[in-house]
Order: structure tokens, then sequence, then C-alpha cells
């Protein structure tokens, strides 16, 4: 429901339309992405301390509020208050949502079932841009702006009232005690000191945040399309087959899980290879290519998720989860200047590297102490069987 949002294929055309240029614009995704960097790590710790479904509750209605400030009272200003707010909410979404799963599903003695129904829940979010894109479109035509956007604050308020209402399972926090007894600081250092502090777990941070980083790269899908002779006004159709193919990747992910570290960093190396080739091609073909690329990071993505959550052995997951998305931000950048420089020649070489970097950052086995040990105190048979 989160995703199915109608403003998302049409808010930079709201605010070129309100008379914002091309820098104010820029601007507006700079604020964005610094709340995001800033807000992202303390949100993971008030979800460990209080609840992850009342994070991810306050994350839809600080995104509905940001719309109703767009809808109401468009302008510079509000535009930029509204993705303070969207740039929060966001961050209290993200890694409260893995964590509630993770968790839900040792509690249910279902832990290595993690990776399958993780990439089953990626692959909705990526079908998501169809209706999305076809609400968007629909409703553009019957009331503009103002119509699309009181949609889409039924649609956040929506989501954050099924938040709400998702199970959340009891959890020890890092000392062991039921219930996340902990004060928030408590929370918030456990969080770091596994996340930076644990080799293991680093790996995995590192290696979920450089794959999750080269999700930017959808940026660029309608660029390339154009680029390579795709008619503008078919460009929005033709470029919503690549998170088509994104999520029928993600959904198959599940079989991926157990395979040996060497096969997953060869699959996705043929993938980025693929890619490769699609952009020496440069032809509206090409974006078979991407598709392909596409699909198979979604998978390794997944896979790459699942592990880390996997290595995880405290009640401060989101937390952890948040340092990857903390670190995904950043790296991101690297991909942003990537395509600067080169496009589809230089992101696929940064690409490779992503694909060389995984063997090393998931290649340990969890702590003994730990043995793939779910919140719950639930053997993951995923981690048993897999190995290193």
């Amino acid at each position: 429901m989160s995703e199915t949002i109608p403003f998302y294929p049409l808010y930079a055309l709201l605010f070129a339309d309100s008379g914002l240029s091309d820098a104010h614009i820029s601007w507006l995704f700079a604020v964005w992405s610094v709340v995001g960097i800033l807000a992202e790590v303390p949100s993971g710790a008030v979800a460990d301390r209080f609840s992850r479904r009342g994070a991810m509750a306050l994350g839809g209605l600080a995104q509905a509020a940001a719309y109703v400030l767009w809808t109401t009272l468009p302008g510079f200003t509000c535009f930029a208050l509204g993705f303070v707010l969207w740039g929060v909410g966001g961050a209290f979404v993200s890694g409260a949502m893995e964590a509630l799963l993770a968790d839900g599903l040792a509690a249910a003695g279902a832990a290595d079932r993690f990776g399958e129904v993780y990439g089953q829940l990626d692959a909705i979010k990526l079908a998501a841009n169809v209706p999305a894109a076809v609400a968007a479109t629909t409703l553009f035509a019957f009331g503009g702006f103002a119509l699309v956007g009181w949609v889409s604050v039924g649609a956040c308020a929506l989501a954050a009232l099924l938040a709400w209402n998702l199970p959340e399972a009891e959890r020890a926090d890092e000392s062991g005690a039921k219930g996340g007894k902990s004060t928030y600081a408590r929370v918030l250092r456990a969080g770091a000191v596994e996340a930076l502090g644990n080799p293991v777990v680093r790996g995995a941070v590192l290696a979920v945040a450089l794959l999750a980083s080269l999700d930017a790269l959808e940026e660029y899908f309608g660029l390339m399309a154009r680029d390579w002779g795709v008619p503008t006004h078919q460009v929005p159709l033709v470029v919503m087959a690549i998170p088509i193919a994104g999520a029928v990747g993600a959904a198959v992910a599940g079989r991926l899980a157990a395979v040996r570290l060497r096969t997953l960093t060869a699959f996705f190396g043929v993938a980025v290879a693929v890619f490769a080739v699609a952009g020496l091609v440069g032809q509206a073909g090409g974006l078979v290519g991407v598709a392909v690329f596409y699909a198979g990071y979604r998978a390794v993505y997944v896979v790459a998720n699942t592990r880390l959550q996997e290595r995880v052995d405290s009640g401060a997951r989101a937390t952890v989860t948040s340092f990857a998305g903390l670190a995904t931000e950043l790296a991101a950048l690297a991909v942003y200047a990537a395509w600067a420089w080169g496009q589809v020649g230089a992101v696929a070489a940064l690409a490779l590297v992503v694909a060389l970097f995984l063997p090393y950052g998931l290649r340990r086995r969890c702590p003994r102490g730990n043995g793939g040990v779910g919140p719950s105190g639930t053997r993951s048979a995923t981690m048993d069987r897999r190995g290193a």
C-alpha cells in the first residue's frame, strides 16, 4: 500500500508546474537526501526501543502530512518542509520493516523462511509501480495535481493504519530482557556496536549497502530509454517493464538463499555483464538487457539482506539495518558520480566492484555463540546448510 502512491510518478512535474527551476528542484532532492541520512539510525533505534509497527505507522503519517502541504500550499518552502517530513517518515520505515518481519518469522518458528518472504515482499513493492502509474494518469486526467495529492494522502494514511494493525512479536532487548526495557541510548549503542564492531555483521551491512546503492540507477531508466531511441511518449510504458522484471527476480530469490557465495557472485557478475553489453548496444533493444540485469540484481539483494538479518543477534535489529540504510545513502553518491562520468559503462564497472566484494562481506559464518539462531532462539536451517 505504501508503494502504490499516485504522487510518485508526478511530484517532480508538480514542482516544475509550480514554477521551480531545475536548480530549485535539485535543492529539494538534496534536502530529502540529507534528512534521510540524519534520521536513518536514530529512527531505527526508536523502532527497537518502542515499536516497529508504531515506527512504520508514524512514517506513513509523516508522509501523508508532507502531501497535505504540497497539495494545499504548493511552493518551494512547503515542498522543502514536505521533503523533511517524508525523509523522516521514510527513515522510520527503513529498518523497522525488515526487523518486524525477521522477528515475527522467528517467533513463528519460521526464521529460515525470511529470504523467501522478504523476496515476495520486495516483488510486491516493485510491482506496485504499475498501479501507481495507472492511478497517477487517471486521477490527473480528472482532477489534476489536487486530486492526485489527496488520494496520495489517503493512501499513506491507510498504509499507516495497516502497519499499526500488524502483529508484533515480543522480543528480547540487547541485555536479554523481554519487552524492550532498555533505554533509548542503550538500544542505539547496542545497534552501533553490533553494526560497526562485529566483523561478521559489519561485512554484511557493507555488502547490503553497496548492493542497495545500485538501485539509484533506477533514476536513469527513463534517460536510457530516451537516449536509446524510445519515443518520449512511450518511455513510461517501456520503462515500466524494468521494475516488473525486478519483481520477478525478487520473487524467486528464495531459491538462491542456499547457494554458495561463489555461485551468487558469478550470478551477479553475469547480470552486470549483460548490463554492460546493453550499454554498448545503445539501442532500444538493449533495455531487455537492463531488465535482465535488474532482475538478477534484485534477487541478489534479497539474498544479501537475508544473510544480514541472520547475523544480527540482539534486540537492536532495526538499528543495525538502519546503519545499512545510512551506508546505502552515502554509497549512492558514487553511483550518481559514476553515471555523470561514464553513464552505463562506469556504473557497470562500479557494479562489478560490488560483485567482487560480496564474497568478503558475506563470507563469514555467524559467531559460534549464535550459530544462526534467530531472536526467538530458533535455529536457522538456511544458515546451517549454507555454511560459508
